[in-house]
């Protein structure tokens, strides 16, 4: 089997493993430059065209996209199914998880257990807002932002207010949600692979702070799951449409809470803190579910 990996790095740590683990598995691997690629949209054959060469024959396509290049990488992504490639995660699927209030909003209307959100867009509302929240303390997220970056705890009325009206007054699409203090500034990290959970992780948020990212500091350990924290992972998945995800779960006093759906996780923190070969289970199901021209949107946003 010819696999191609979008991503911009060869060097990361996720691509090595999985160009490792697709050439135990007996597979031909390419790690493919998102941004390197160029396009033929109108032709009556579409293809892709990357460093002076037709890109061709591959079997199946992992797409590692940037949240920087989520416009372009799902282009070529959309290129890509509409050649017949395979993907792991396809980009309707990629474009709905990064769009992190549309992603919110499809998980609450199935019923998936969520921090209290609110969204806004006029500094006049900020009082309303934060009463709509149960006050303080909360948290305050730019929707752009990516491993921890862009979040603010503000932990009373005033500083709520102040972050609120800054992000506000500069344009920057924010929304706020409530800070589940029975959680201890840790969340639990599901790796999900074909409707399963292959691996799970407690992230700790270092000391003096409140984001578990690992990129940000945070400590990992093993977790063994409840029952419930599975199903809710695994929905969650189901719901963005995507095959390989890693969900990121609260454990509040009402039950498990999403935080986000990861369409590209990284597997440097999971495989280290668990021992599993998460990338193996990747390559697996590539084995055992691409077909030629199987999407479910062919290409069709």
């Amino acid at each position: 089997m010819r696999i191609a990996i979008l991503s911009r790095q060869a060097k990361l740590y996720s691509t090595i493993r999985l160009v490792e683990a697709s050439r135990q598995r007996g597979h031909q691997v390419e790690v493919i430059d998102t941004l390197r690629c160029y396009m033929n949209i109108a032709s009556h054959k579409p293809s892709i065209h990357y460093k002076g060469r037709r890109l061709h024959n591959f079997d199946a396509v992992i797409p590692r996209i940037g949240a920087s290049i989520t416009f372009y990488g799902t282009a070529v992504l959309r290129q890509c199914e509409m050649m017949g490639i395979f993907p792991v995660n396809e980009s309707v699927a990629i474009s709905r998880s990064r769009d992190k209030l549309r992603s919110l909003q499809l998980l609450s209307r199935k019923g998936i257990g969520l921090p209290i959100t609110g969204f806004a867009h006029s500094p006049d509302d900020t009082q309303d807002l934060i009463r709509m929240m149960g006050g303080s303390p909360l948290v305050i997220k730019v929707l752009e932002g990516t491993q921890g970056m862009g979040v603010v705890l503000a932990e009373t009325q005033k500083a709520a207010e102040s972050v609120i009206d800054a992000f506000t007054g500069l344009k920057v699409n924010i929304m706020v949600q409530e800070f589940i203090k029975e959680a201890e500034c840790s969340d639990i990290r599901c790796f999900v692979i074909g409707g399963k959970v292959v691996a799970s992780m407690k992230r700790q948020a270092k000391s003096g702070d409140f984001r578990s990212n690992i990129h940000r500091g945070g400590t990992g350990e093993p977790i063994k799951i409840t029952p419930e924290e599975r199903v809710t992972a695994v929905r969650a998945a189901q719901i963005m449409g995507l095959n390989v995800a890693g969900v990121d779960i609260l454990r509040s006093n009402h039950g498990p809470c999403v935080l986000e759906v990861n369409s590209s996780p990284g597997l440097k923190g999971i495989e280290t803190t668990t021992g599993i070969d998460v990338a193996s289970k990747i390559i697996e199901f590539i084995e055992q579910h691409a077909k030629p021209h199987s999407t479910r949107t062919k290409g069709k946003g």
